[in-house]
């Protein structure tokens, strides 16, 4: 659940290279860049299963609502202007018009709004991101490369579905759409369910209509340490920033990410490997 009080970008500091490495956990790295596509329930069969526990989780392990391109609009902010029905303005947006598909609830002012992870964080915690490094979780929390991640919807339906999975909230509108997002960002993010959530997935899979889903998978950076850490790491380096995102790696931003002084610059906006 998110809170609609605008909050204030905190910025990154970048750790000396030979000082990460010195003291940061052993890191191992999950298959990512790859495009899935697939049937919605065939996509809910493939989910792996496994038993969540929610000890150690702290919402502040997800470093969220940051202004990664420097433009003065953080994450909420980036939402807000994507999903207004009409053209917004300005760093933090208070006017547009939204429409929330949880419920239907329109407002002209986004204090009337959350932005809700679709899979929240407490939840993608019991799913495997525990074991994530900070950075993993940082993009995470931040996703705007799949517009599913992050959705505008009425603080009232966000609030009440909590940190729940769909076996224990779903809802008013927009059901299969809801459980199609869902699913989605789980393959995206490499997270698992349990049992009864795949069950009441492939339960409400099968009354919907069996759309195809197309996912790029986020790459995701496991730590061997229990709960991820925040201690600094690094991707890996290569020749070009067009192999980094071909592996699904970037962007990087100037003086928040050591990767950034890896790669050209070429355009000088102080992002490298965007796309």
């Amino acid at each position: 659940m998110n809170k609609v009080v605008k909050r204030v970008s905190i910025a990154l500091v970048t750790i000396p290279l030979s000082l990460s490495l010195a003291v940061a956990p052993t890191d191992t790295a999950v298959a990512s860049g790859d495009i899935v596509t697939v049937r919605l329930r065939q996509a809910v069969k493939n989910l792996p299963v496994a038993t969540e526990t929610r000890a150690g989780y702290d919402r502040d392990k997800f470093n969220h609502w940051i202004d990664a391109d420097g433009d003065c609009r953080d994450t909420r902010d980036e939402v807000l202007a994507v999903e207004s029905l009409v053209t917004v303005s300005g760093c933090d947006i208070q006017a547009g018009k939204w429409r929330s598909y949880y419920d239907g609830e329109v407002t002209r002012d986004s204090t009337n709004f959350d932005i809700d992870h679709l899979v929240a964080l407490a939840e993608a915690w019991d799913s495997g991101a525990k074991r994530w490094t900070a950075g993993t979780r940082r993009r995470f929390a931040n996703d705007l490369r799949d517009r599913r991640s992050l959705v505008a919807v009425s603080a009232s339906s966000n609030r009440s579905k909590s940190d729940q999975d769909p076996a224990e909230w779903m809802p008013q509108l927009g059901k299969c759409k809801y459980v199609t997002q869902w699913v989605a960002v789980k393959v995206r993010w490499h997270l698992k369910v349990d049992g009864a959530e795949k069950r009441f997935l492939a339960k409400k899979a099968n009354g919907c209509t069996n759309v195809v889903i197309k996912v790029r998978r986020a790459f995701v950076k496991t730590s061997t340490t229990s709960g991820g850490g925040s201690g600094g790491t690094t991707d890996p380096q290569f020749s070009t920033c067009s192999e980094a995102v071909a592996h699904g790696y970037g962007p990087y931003y100037k003086g928040q990410d050591i990767e950034y002084g890896w790669y050209r610059d070429s355009d000088s906006d102080g992002v490298v490997c965007e796309s």
